[in-house]
């Protein structure tokens, strides 16, 4: 069987699937809407403004939709924000004081964040400089949350609780909304006082509710992923309690500043545009992630999530088992991409990254991952991580140059 009968024999069983996710693309595209009709956007909304940003009544508008849209009491949606590790660290650094304690409770940390912590690198500006400690809770062996370990993890010294959606470059699944709900009961139960705050990058508009909506305090994420609806140029978002998103916004601006400065510039429309096109890029970024999953499985190439897995995030982890499939996967995508199909995806070190990283990113958006995209750090057990995918129609293009790269397990 060529690939192109492997491909089409996999959407055919892959229909009943695709239902469900369109489903769930309706139920997030309907609260959007409301979220657009309660806060009347309108034309004038598109208008930006320069200088400090003062009054720029497009922003201030797209905040409080971004916020009723996720679930939230409030958000801060700023292009201002290079990426979501960024977003991140101003709200870690927003909520976090010297004797504090930050805990991961999903293991390790993606790459870009230890630097961030303090885990890798040194005389930085990083959290362990000023004080902050670390603690991290191992997953069990299985690569799962530690139910018993998080159920006594939390002490009075616990000022912030991580809690990372994605499985970043990890081999352990993604979570789930009815798990990040219930590890923010967990948390709860021994200190209320303790801040509950999501990693959400890769995971907005995968389920019909955000953790914002099941007790999370704070979340943070970047708009070149999910939330961006592949045509916004940049930024990041912050949503939860208001104290905590305008704690994170003094760390973006300055104290006095927070949330009340940042040119939109003329960027207000694409905001808007790139959320209200979100759930529908997220569904087909899922299709083709189901898509990726079933033809390499039967490959023989172990997958996560499964095939017929539920879709925690927009990931499609591969686990090649040697450097040159990987080189060879990636090469074979952005031969494929709209943008560089004339580029050769070489490893090469990456700001943030430990290890050497080979990345095939042909996007419209540099860096973009809601666009089909792919990339993995040359370790073992030499995985690929594909992210995104505009219509599932590329993806399965893409695939098939793929497959003929590699060949099967």
């Amino acid at each position: 069987m060529n690939s192109f009968q492997q491909l089409q024999e996999a959407e055919k069983a892959l229909l009943p699937i695709f239902s469900g996710i369109d489903a769930t693309v309706k139920q997030n595209l309907k609260k959007v809407l409301e979220a657009f009709r309660h806060h009347r956007v309108g034309a004038h909304h598109f208008a930006g403004v320069s200088g400090y940003g003062h009054d720029d009544l497009g922003r201030e508008t797209l905040d409080k939709v971004f916020a009723l849209a996720v679930g939230a009491e409030t958000a801060a949606v700023r292009v201002q924000f290079v990426s979501g590790t960024h977003a991140i660290a101003c709200a870690l650094f927003g909520v976090l004081r010297p004797g504090d304690e930050m805990l991961s409770v999903a293991g390790a940390p993606y790459d870009t964040l230890e630097e961030v912590i303090g885990i890798r690198g040194k005389n930085q500006g990083s959290l362990l400089d000023f004080g902050v400690n670390y603690r991290e809770l191992a997953l069990t062996s299985e690569g799962k949350i530690d139910w018993q370990a998080l159920a006594h993890g939390v002490s009075d010294r616990t000022r912030l609780v991580s809690i990372q959606r994605s499985c970043g470059y990890s081999w352990r699944s993604s979570l789930s909304i009815a798990e990040i709900e219930k590890i923010v009961y967990l948390v709860k139960q021994q200190n209320p006082h303790t801040v509950c705050f999501v990693d959400n990058c890769y995971g907005e508009f995968i389920e019909d509710r955000e953790p914002t909506a099941v007790g999370a305090d704070l979340m943070a994420g970047s708009l070149i992923k999910n939330p961006g609806g592949t045509i916004v140029t940049a930024g990041g978002y912050v949503a939860g309690r208001a104290e905590l998103v305008e704690a994170a916004a003094c760390r973006l601006t300055a104290p006095g500043i927070g949330s009340a400065g940042g040119a939109t510039f003329d960027q207000n429309r694409l905001l808007f545009q790139g959320l209200f096109l979100a759930p529908q890029m997220v569904g087909e970024a899922m299709k083709g992630n189901h898509l990726t999953a079933y033809v390499f499985d039967k490959l023989g190439y172990p997958v996560n999530p499964l095939p017929m897995a539920p879709r925690r995030d927009v990931i499609q982890a591969i686990k090649l088992g040697s450097p040159e499939k990987l080189i060879a996967f990636c090469r074979a995508i952005q031969q494929h991409s709209p943008i560089g199909s004339y580029l050769e995806p070489v490893p090469d070190e990456m700001p943030g990254y430990e290890s050497q990283v080979v990345m095939a990113g042909g996007t419209f958006i540099e860096g973009s991952t809601l666009e089909f995209s792919a990339d993995g750090p040359l370790r073992e057990p030499y995985v690929v991580f594909c992210q995104g995918g505009t219509h599932w129609s590329h993806v399965a293009i893409a695939l098939e140059s793929a497959i003929e790269a590699i060949g099967p397990a």
